[in-house]
This record gives C-alpha cells, structure tokens and sequence, in this order.
C-alpha cells in the first residue's frame, strides 16, 4: 500500500482482534491461522508509519494483551491433551512394574483394548 491511513488500519486490526478472540473462544484453531497473516499485514503496515500516536494503539494493546492470554491457555490445554493422550499409548502398551529388589518388570497387554466412556 502507498497511502495508508492510520485510522483505517487500526480499524481493520481492532476487527481482526476481535474475530482472533471469537475464534479463541469458540476453539476454532483452523480460523487462527488465517487471521493470523492478515494481522501480521496490519501490523506491518502499521509499523511503516511513523507519525502515530501513541493514545489511537492503547486500545488494540489491551486487545493484544486479552488474546495473547487465551492463546496461552489454549497451547497449555493442548500441551495437556498431547501428554494425557502420550500417557494413554505408554499404557496401552503394558504396564511396569517395580519388585522388592527394585527390578523393572513391563507386563504386556494383549488383544483389544477398549476404554469405557462413562457419563
């Protein structure tokens, strides 16, 4: 873009912001992405002009700030889900065991293994 206006751009990353925080909420991962270049392209050209003022970005800071701790807390959720589902395959392989003399012993599981679902 040559002639940016300030104001537009803001307006266009506050929205992004916004959708990025539904997005969130909502657990819809796959639209993450696609928001996530068109708010790297704001911000881009956001930092391509040099007359802003610091008050019109106190806002979207807030935003940024409000978001960044929901995407932590989904990475750290899906951290949990890899290293619950991880367990789960450790287990179904077999189970270890320890005897009085502290040997490792692994007995193996055989055939199916079904987990039960429990309302």
């Amino acid at each position: 873009m040559t002639d940016l206006n300030p104001q537009a751009l803001i307006d266009d990353l506050d929205s992004i912001l916004d959708q990025e925080r539904q997005a969130l909420v909502q657990g819809d991962l796959n639209k993450l992405g696609e928001l996530l270049t068109k708010k790297e392209s704001l911000i881009n050209d956001l930092n391509s002009i040099t007359d802003l003022e610091r008050e019109s970005l106190v806002q979207l800071q807030d935003k940024v700030s409000r978001n960044q701790v929901l995407l932590d807390s989904a990475m750290e959720g899906i951290r949990a889900v890899a290293a619950r589902m991880a367990e789960l395959r450790r287990v179904r392989k077999g189970l270890d065991v320890y005897d009085q003399a502290g040997r490792r012993t692994r007995f193996s599981t055989r055939g199916s293994v079904n987990l039960e679902k429990r309302a």
